[in-house]
């Protein structure tokens, strides 16, 4: 099996790039939905479960690149025949679709090949359901099913207020290949964003950890220098409007939760319009929308198929209008991407690091059996 979030070698999954510091629990419910909570709870206390080879309980957190181990699927289905007696939940089949939502979704399709579709996601369009989010990009991807026998899968995901370039894979194993791309940090994502203020430093990465803030219920991110992920953003100034704000643009190196937007925070450049994590220093006066600004300008991953996709989305019409009214040139907006080689990645680090360690443990083995001679 293959699909969103996650590759498998037998029954080893590989933790995907969206899935990057989720509960074990939460990753059963997303990707094996037919497992139940006891049951993942059972294969913890029993060892059964295992991620990169050690024992794990369901509220631990996983990151993305480790691997997942789970007992074969016929401990499943035994498990599931044992509660057959009790009444099944019957699984909520999706209405079809208006043909006002399907011309909705397919007017946002700004890229479409055999394995792949990019759209350019409007702000305040929910990627996925949630408490109180019924319309949301997931319940409306019928719409894009085309040529294709399935609707395509989600990747990865963007915040329901930010707005832009949105990979979608067309099967299975499209999904697998791009999952690994972004777990791997070899996919490269470039954003806009409008901020408050403008940073003394005009080329600079931020690198500071990132975890959930307590008391929000997992609503709400923090800098947290002792517990958090370690987080890299890189940015640079584009334009700036006197002290007053700044055209940036964003890379993130990592991809934690709400990060753009806590590390703008972080340095004191709020991203105009994000309440959230601003407060009142994220509005600007002068008719500049109260909107956010913050939009996912351009995506690049290689392709299954060979080659490498590679695309730019335009800006939300409350973007585009304050970049005018700000004065700023959109001709200076365009920057190179910045090339980030596998050794460089979390990947590719664990690799190194594996191999390392595997070397050193051979030149000790090597070491007793000298001993041993003599």
């Amino acid at each position: 099996m293959s699909g969103d979030g996650k590759t498998e070698d037998g029954r080893n999954f590989m933790v995907g790039y969206d899935d990057d510091g989720i509960r074990v629990d939460r990753w059963f419910k997303r990707h094996l939905p037919e497992t139940s909570f006891n049951l993942v709870s059972r294969w913890a206390r029993t060892g059964q479960l295992r991620v990169d080879g050690a024992r794990v309980t369901p509220g631990d957190r996983i990151a993305a690149g480790q691997s997942i181990r789970v007992p074969p699927p016929e401990i499943i289905e035994a498990a599931t025949a044992a509660t057959a007696d009790k009444p099944a939940r019957l699984k909520k089949e999706r209405a079809p679709l208006s043909e006002e939502d399907t011309a909705y979704m397919q007017a946002m399709v700004i890229h479409r090949d055999r394995s792949a579709i990019v759209i350019n996601k409007p702000p305040g369009l929910a990627t996925q359901g949630g408490t109180k989010t019924d319309r949301h990009v997931d319940g409306l991807l019928d719409a894009l099913a085309f040529d294709a026998p399935n609707r395509p899968k989600l990747v990865h995901r963007l915040d329901k207020d930010t707005s832009g370039a949105l990979l979608l894979a067309r099967s299975a194993n499209a999904a697998g290949h791009f999952a690994k791309a972004f777990s791997s940090r070899t996919a490269r994502k470039v954003y806009w964003a409008l901020i408050a203020g403008v940073p003394s430093i005009e080329d600079g990465m931020i690198e500071l950890p990132i975890g959930k803030q307590p008391g929000t219920g997992g609503e709400k991110m923090h800098v947290d220098e002792a517990e958090g992920s370690p987080a890299r953003t890189r940015y640079r100034v584009i334009e700036r409007a006197g002290n007053t704000a700044a055209w940036v643009e964003l890379q993130p190196y990592t991809g934690r939760t709400h990060q753009l937007r806590v590390h703008m925070a972080a340095i004191g450049h709020p991203i105009v319009g994000d309440g959230k994590y601003g407060g009142l220093e994220a509005f600007l006066s002068g008719g500049i929308s109260r909107k956010m600004h913050l939009h996912a300008r351009r995506i690049r991953i290689d392709s299954p198929d060979g080659g490498q996709i590679d695309i730019t989305a335009e800006p939300p019409t409350h973007f585009a209008d304050s970049i005018t009214l700000l004065g700023f040139d959109p001709k200076r907006a365009e920057m190179p991407i910045d090339d980030v080689k596998f050794s460089e990645t979390a990947e590719g680090k664990r690799r190194a690091e594996n191999a390392a360690a595997k070397s050193r443990r051979k030149e000790r083995k090597g070491e007793r059996r000298g001993r041993g001679r003599g």
